[in-house]
């Protein structure tokens, strides 16, 4: 009973005209982003968050979401007309969705993706509102050492789902909690890696991070392939699936949404992992599975139900225990800063009609992703003929202006700059930002709870073995750098990431 007044609280957030605006705005941003290759979700939430901090938070962070489950939907349609994903978790949805449309089947192809996609997003959205309220009210038993333990467990986790080696990618979680360090010391006051720089002295901007690594980086690193952007698109027709497609996506859409809801909460790329680990489900248990990589039309939906569902589920860390699950989640948890709203089970008491808000504002904006999707297909289409050249220039200036706005001072600029450049070299290098960005949000997280750990324990550091939660997320940290270093693992990470690329 309790859950369906909480439900209705947040329908009638959710529902404001204004809210409702929003999120309409934020799932055809969502779609067109994850439509357009190279640009993605992450790189437009970061650009797009400094123009958020006039709205109301809950506006604010219904957009932001929109934009992230929104690239989700957009990211099949040119992995099934192009051959090109749009989004990195639509990868493998490509290899049968392409091979459909070369067939002729685009229609049924794309209608399959619309239908699980809708379907899981759904029943992920009702497992969000479910699991939410009993994590947050166990999340409140956690004290500092807990939390250390829980942060480091998700950095750790992190590591396993990024590209390049498990060393390179904990070297970007070092490098992003040595720049979280940047700034006055949480305690004593006392400046840190400062160089006398007076607009160092409150840390790195979080916003200019982000649009540095995530914007201008990507863009650099799209210039150099923008051949691969050039194609014909044929019309589409017969969208809706025959009877036997019908029977056939049933399954791989029920399998598909229950792996992506429960993988979508892992640290990194959940949303990836899952569209990656349906598609492997599906072949191995297929009758079919000759039919595999030549149009096999539960090839796009298993995948598609999973990757939707895991960028639903995704919340669930983030609105019960303030940690991001993926790097748009990390941008969330910047929003919710911003907005004077500390991420964390507290969210759920202190900002009910928040909360449900946004809960309620993703089964309203999984309807309207329905409803944009199939019929403006050509929309979408004839967004690919628009020249990388026009849009990357707009792209920056946009990001620059929203940056410059929130405090009027070009070192901000400068910053977008640097981080920019840093993020290009990084990639050249084989080096994923992504983990340098969990590491950068979550590094002052991990220095509060470990000092505020050893000041209650007077200096103990066994306190973090002594507490049995803290001890078991230690042991779990362990283990997941022990798997993540492991040959078998190394080598399956590489297969499926050469496969995404």
């Amino acid at each position: 009973m309790e859950l369906l007044d909480n439900l209705a609280l947040g329908f009638s957030t959710a529902l404001l005209v204004q809210n409702v605006l929003y999120c309409f705005v934020g799932v055809l941003l969502g779609t067109a982003v994850g439509v357009l290759p190279g640009i993605g979700p992450t790189a437009t939430v970061a650009m797009l968050l400094p123009i958020t901090f006039s709205f109301e938070p809950v506006t604010a962070l219904i957009m932001l979401a929109g934009i992230y489950y929104g690239a989700q939907y957009g990211g099949s349609t040119t992995a099934i007309l192009i051959n090109l994903p749009g989004e990195s978790s639509a990868a493998v949805t490509a290899l049968d969705g392409h091979e459909m449309a070369r067939q002729g089947r685009a229609g049924p192809a794309l209608a399959a993706a619309a239908i699980g996609s809708f379907f899981a997003g759904t029943v992920a959205t009702v497992a969000l509102a479910a699991a939410a309220p009993p994590l947050a009210s166990v999340a409140l038993k956690f004290g500092p050492a807990d939390y250390f333990s829980l942060v480091l467990f998700g950095l750790i986790v992190s590591i396993a789902l990024a590209r390049g080696t498990a060393l390179k990618a904990l070297a970007m979680i070092a490098l992003g909690v040595l720049l979280g360090t940047v700034g006055q010391d949480i305690y004593t006051g006392t400046p840190r890696f400062v160089f006398e720089q007076r607009e160092l002295y409150g840390g790195i901007d979080f916003v200019s991070v982000a649009v540095g690594l995530f914007g201008v980086a990507e863009i650099l690193r799209n210039l150099e392939n923008e051949q691969t952007r050039t194609a014909i698109v044929s019309r589409v027709t017969n969208l809706w699936p025959t009877r036997e497609d019908r029977r056939r996506i049933v399954a791989p859409i029920l399998r598909g949404t229950g792996l992506g809801a429960a993988l979508g909460v892992l640290p990194g790329g959940g949303h990836v992992l899952a569209s990656f680990t349906s598609y492997a489900v599906e072949k191995r248990i297929s009758k079919r599975p000759q039919e595999f990589g030549r149009g096999a039309i539960e090839g796009v939906a298993g995948p598609e139900s999973a990757n939707n569902a895991a960028a639903q589920t995704s919340f669930i860390p983030l609105l019960t225990l303030g940690l991001p699950a993926h790097p748009v989640m990390a941008l969330m948890i910047g929003a919710f800063i911003v907005h004077g709203i500390t991420p964390g089970p507290n969210v759920i008491n202190d900002e009910p009609a928040l909360f449900w808000g946004l809960i309620a504002s993703m089964w309203i904006g999984n309807v309207l992703l329905l409803l944009l999707n199939l019929p403006l297909i050509g929309l979408w289409v004839r967004m690919l003929r628009i020249p990388y050249q026009v849009l990357f220039p707009m792209i920056i200036l946009f990001a620059a202006i929203g940056t410059y706005s929130l405090n009027s001072n070009a070192y901000d600029v400068y910053a977008i700059a640097f981080f920019g450049i840093l993020g290009y070299i990084l990639i050249k290098c084989g080096c994923e930002p992504a983990p340098l960005l969990l590491g950068f949000v979550l590094g002052p997280l991990l220095e509060e709870n470990l000092r505020r750990a050893l000041i209650i324990s007077r200096g103990d550091p066994s306190v973090f073995l002594t507490r049995p939660i803290s001890a078991a997320l230690l042991a779990l940290a362990l283990a997941a750098l022990v798997v993540a270093v492991l040959p078998t693992i190394r080598r399956r990470r590489a297969a499926v990431f050469a496969e995404e690329e």
